[in-house]
């Protein structure tokens, strides 16, 4: 049989996913896609994503490749599939894509961002699930300052979950961009890399979060980034206020649209 290979981003609200990917006897982004696949083509369809977002983690750009029979254009599945998703996951777009793309390998860069909430209202019903009321005084000046240390080509290790990459692993990542940016009733982290390790977001958030607010020294996160392990790294901060926002790909392994 010939097949389309094909990139699905999907928006996803995780609330009620125990994370991204397949578990036998929990509900997942990928179990649901999958069921759906099977259903429409008749036969299993693995969807492979750019990353594992962990149980509660929200998505807006996650990247998803799929291979399926040829009679699917990429637009006639995306209708196809938001036509049967359940509500909490859309498919934003489609492309076609070359044969040899792969959701996880050929990425070049992923943006995460998580929100964080400052004002009262951050702990309303219909904020809070997304976003983290932050009880403490934030020194922002103090927050940037600690920030621009992540910039660059570094050794990851100390904000990473022990033992989840293997031994060979370097935990080098190269990160582009890192900022904070205010809005209304708080502020919003923004990193762009071309990889990060598991739960690497959320530790860099929680330490820097104690070094703006006290908890910390300064220059924590310079430290932390010449440690050999993870011993002294500062809690993770909530996954429910983060979000896979992008994943680039190189523009050659995008087929023309029919």
């Amino acid at each position: 049989m010939t097949v389309r290979t094909v990139q699905l981003v999907l928006h996803y609200d995780g609330s009620a996913f125990a994370g991204w990917q397949r578990q036998p006897k929990e509900r997942t982004v990928q179990g649901e896609l999958e069921r759906v696949l099977t259903r429409l083509t008749g036969s299993h369809v693995a969807a492979l994503g750019a990353g594992r977002t962990d149980a509660g983690v929200h998505a807006r750009g996650q990247a998803v490749g799929v291979r399926v029979p040829e009679r699917w254009s990429a637009a006639n599945l995306r209708r196809a599939l938001n036509a049967l998703l359940p509500r909490d996951i859309w498919i934003a777009t489609s492309y076609e894509m070359r044969p040899e793309f792969h959701a996880r390998y050929s990425a070049v860069a992923r943006r995460y961002s998580y929100y964080v909430g400052t004002d009262e209202e951050a702990r309303s019903p219909f904020r809070r699930h997304i976003e983290w009321p932050y009880p403490r005084a934030i020194d922002r000046a103090l927050l940037d300052h600690e920030t621009r240390a992540i910039v660059g080509d570094h050794c990851f290790v100390a904000f990473a979950v022990r033992g989840t990459a293997p031994d060979v692993d370097n935990h080098r990542c190269s990160v582009r961009t890192a900022e904070w940016r205010d809005r209304r009733g708080g502020i919003v982290f923004e990193i762009e890399a071309n990889r990060f390790l598991h739960h690497m977001v959320r530790f860099l958030i929680g330490t820097l979060l104690d070094v703006a607010s006290g908890r910390r020294p300064s220059d924590s996160v310079e430290r932390l980034l010449h440690a050999s392990d993870n011993d002294d790294v500062s809690p993770p901060a909530p996954p429910h206020a983060l979000f896979l926002d992008r994943v680039t790909y190189p523009s050659d392994l995008y087929l023309p649209t029919e």
